[in-house]
């Protein structure tokens, strides 16, 4: 009799069941500083205790992506241990900040599932939820996930894929308790632009790059405790190769976008995401961000706080005409993701 967790296969998923995912995770500094040094992130938000005091959040939350990650990373071994690909992610809000202290533990429901043509996979649509200690949601989204059969001859379920919104609308957009950017420090926070900098339509070439390593990518994705076995046996894949997380590249493109977004200090929510192309070891990561909508919701007047919705590209090598898709309506080569997500900036 085995002990060990093999992980669900597409046939052991049922639409409306419910997956407690162990283990709850106490967010430290030591996830701060990790952070940090796997990203080159400097936001001043989750820099600086002073900075993040003076816009009225003390104690000073961690980037918002820390907890993505974290509550990700629980979803793993019951949702995504025998995952292909994760192909998606919509709906996603953040509701309060974390901050160091705060344990976050994570569910997930499935919402939906189609078998695919091949008859060897299938697509699983979840909805998880991330609470704190207190039981408050601390963030909650949808992503759907390509995972294996056990076997190929088990019968397909009926296929329910969900109705899932385009994007979450601003009025649903939550400004965390105290933050009022009527004082904010632009110096100290490294760029001047507010709200009324930002066009609809501009798109901002963010200029640097990141190459990729085997180490740092690993290393990040064991810091979160995703356990996918794609990202660490070269055996997990025919090619040989370790995928880099998703998310990893998430928090690089958001890191790189300081520069042109220094004062899109927190997001609100992710719209929608897409994985567009594998990334590996020794590619180097560049990011350029297209002004999609701006929001200021009258219930937010007198905060100084408005809303930018950015499409945020990441790319396989530095891409000058921030070019998402070519003639054919198909992603354009080196584009790695394509993430359509809320930011809070000063008015």
């Amino acid at each position: 009799m085995t002990k060990t967790n093999p992980g669900n296969f597409f046939e052991d998923f049922k639409v409306g069941q419910v997956l407690r995912h162990a283990t709850p995770r106490t967010v430290t500094e030591g996830d701060r500083a990790a952070y940090g040094a796997l990203y080159p992130t400097r936001f001043a938000v989750p820099s600086s205790v002073e900075f993040a005091a003076s816009v009225g959040l003390s104690p000073a939350p961690v980037e918002e992506l820390v907890a993505f990650h974290i509550a990700f990373g629980k979803t793993v071994p019951d949702v995504s241990l025998n995952a292909v690909a994760n192909l998606g992610y919509a709906e996603c809000r953040f509701h309060r900040p974390v901050v160091t202290g705060d344990t976050i533990s994570t569910q997930s429901e499935v919402i939906g599932l189609k078998q695919n043509s091949n008859g060897k996979t299938g697509v699983v649509y979840v909805r998880s939820t991330a609470t704190n200690q207190r039981g408050e949601i601390v963030l909650d989204w949808a992503r759907w996930v390509m995972v294996r059969k056990r076997d190929a001859d088990a019968p397909a379920p009926e296929p329910v894929v969900p109705q899932l919104a385009p994007f979450v609308d601003a009025d649903d957009l939550v400004v965390p308790a105290g933050l009022d950017f009527n004082a904010y420090d632009f110096a100290a926070a490294g760029e001047p632009h507010r709200w009324d900098d930002y066009e609809v339509g501009e798109k901002i070439d963010h200029v640097d790059g990141v190459t990729l390593t085997d180490p740092e990518h690993m290393l990040a994705t064991r810091l979160w405790q995703n356990t996918a076995k794609v990202h660490f046996s070269t055996e997990a894949r025919p090619d040989g190769t370790r995928l880099v997380y998703g998310g990893h590249v998430i928090s690089l493109a958001r890191a790189l976008s300081f520069n042109g977004l220094a004062n899109a200090q927190l997001i609100a929510a992710i719209n929608a995401g897409a994985h567009t192309a594998p990334a590996l070891a020794g590619d180097t990561v560049y990011a350029w961000s297209e002004v999609l909508d701006k929001a200021a919701p009258a219930a937010w007047e007198g905060s100084g706080v408005g809303a930018i919705r950015l499409r945020l590209v990441a790319t396989k090598g530095r891409d000058e005409s921030m070019t998402l898709r070519g003639d054919d309506g198909r992603y354009a080569p080196g584009v790695l993701l394509d993430l359509d997500c809320w930011a809070l900036v000063p008015r």
